[in-house]
Order: structure tokens, then sequence, then C-alpha cells
């Protein structure tokens, strides 16, 4: 791991729900469970994690801008605005900074409308359909990816 990596974690809208919110496409674990394995496995890889979830996209857009300057990456699940938000895209190609897109649901065994990602081709990579675990392994693959850029 790069010394001195921080991460900037964002869950996009209705995340919140997590647990509660159709629980047979998006499980049982609360999004406070997933902050807690993501705090767990950053701990485990030596980053400084800041996570935060908002239900409107320029509340995600100006974390990002905020973050440029701070954050080695971004893992990011966009929730339906990956689906929708140009300005979300705008915002992580504009900052350059390796970006991971995460999805708990398996969006490319869902409706047709979510199996396109305005923000995957900024991102080095997406994981899909893994629960939040998927935030686990985002993490694992942003230090591969950094420690490569050395």
């Amino acid at each position: 791991m790069p010394k001195g990596s921080k991460i900037l974690v964002l869950h996009g809208p209705n995340l919140n729900l997590l647990g509660f919110r159709e629980t047979d496409v998006y499980g049982k674990q609360p999004l406070a469970e997933v902050d807690v394995l993501v705090q767990k496995k950053a701990d485990e890889l030596g980053f400084e994690v800041r996570i935060f979830q908002s239900n409107h996209e320029g509340q995600l857009i100006d974390a990002i801008h905020e973050h440029r300057n701070w954050a080695s990456g971004i893992i990011i699940n966009p929730g339906g605005l990956g689906h929708t938000s140009i300005s979300l895209r705008d915002a992580l190609s504009g900052v350059r900074l390796p970006t991971i897109e995460v999805h708990v649901s398996n969006i490319f065994a869902r409706e047709e409308f979510r199996k396109t990602s305005l923000i995957s081709d900024v991102c080095v990579g997406v994981i899909s359909g893994l629960g939040g675990f998927g935030y686990v392994l985002a993490l694992e693959a942003m230090d591969d990816h950094l420690e490569r850029l050395l």
C-alpha cells in the first residue's frame, strides 16, 4: 500500500435504506455494517478513509470536488445516479483520481436501464452483485491499483 493513501468512499441515493429496502435485491445488511467492514479493511490495508452518503447528486459532486487534493482514490456506489448523471461522471473524470464503481446488487441481471452506467468508463473497475463485500474487494483492488502506479 502506498504510504499515506487516502480513500473517499461515497454511497449514493437510497443506500441509507440498505437492510430495509427490497432485501431480496439488496440484502439485509444495513449501511452502518457496510461502513464497519470498510473501516476494518481500510485499517488492515493502512488506508485512511472518509465515508459519505447522500441522497443528493450535488452533495456527492461537492464531496468529490472537496476531496480532490486529499484523496488518493475514490470508491463510489452511485446508486441510481450511475445510470442517469452526466454531472457525476464529469466530476469523477474532472478530478482525475482512480475510481472504482461498486453496486450491491448485480446490475447486469436486473432491469435493462440498470445495465448501463454512465460512470463506468471513467473508473478503473466495477464490482457488482456482491453485496457489502463488494466494498471490501474495491479497497483491495484500489490497493493493488495504487501499488502499480508507483
